[in-house]
């Protein structure tokens, strides 16, 4: 990413924050493609993944932001960091709600236009990773924030150093470790006689 814009988001997010309801016009344009990338990233490894479906991503996760009065924006790397974990919540709430489903819940209809965003294959997988990260982030709360920031939000390791207020190092270490605990926590998962 170019340097230059961002200052310009960050100051755009602070006015906005500061309730100039003009700074979020002209941050969304700023802001739109990384928002646009980030879903791509979430929606890796969906079958039949469509721009539509990464659209609809996008403009759940902006109408939720948008709603955020209580978040205290810092910087960029924050606002691509909680844009992240939005988006992470809304796939794992979409899996879940399809696996309550397939237990008996209500059917619903849905046209061809609003095909659902994650694999039927995937939702477990999505499920067990959601549950994976809320153990960590009980056990360890900024670790959990080191692989949201860094898995699902695509941030550098200075960029979540920056966000998270410590050294470059530290995230390494975080990362290493956070990547452990969860490759263990999903093995256990896994159903037995599973690959």
């Amino acid at each position: 990413m170019a340097a230059s814009p961002t200052p310009d988001v960050t100051r755009l997010l602070q006015a906005w924050r500061n309730g100039d309801p003009a700074a979020l016009d002209r941050l969304v344009p700023l802001v739109y493609t990384e928002l646009h990338r980030l879903a791509h990233r979430h929606m890796l490894g969906e079958r039949h993944a469509q721009p539509l479906q990464t659209t609809a991503l996008v403009n759940e996760a902006y109408l939720r932001l948008v709603k955020s009065e209580r978040v205290r924006w810092q910087n960029r790397a924050h606002f691509y960091a909680v844009s992240s974990q939005l988006m992470r919540r809304i796939l794992v709430d979409e899996a879940r709600s399809r696996g309550s489903a397939k237990r008996g819940g209500d059917v619903v209809h849905l046209a061809l236009d609003e095909a659902p965003l994650v694999s039927p294959q995937r939702e477990a997988d999505l499920v067990g990773l959601d549950e994976a990260l809320m153990k960590l982030e009980a056990i360890d709360a900024r670790k959990c924030r080191v692989v949201e920031m860094r898995y699902f939000g695509g941030l550098s390791v200075e960029e979540t150093a920056g966000a998270l207020g410590v050294s470059p190092q530290t995230i390494m270490r975080d990362w290493a470790m956070a990547k452990l605990f969860l490759l263990r926590e999903l093995r256990r998962a896994e159903p037995a006689g599973s690959v």
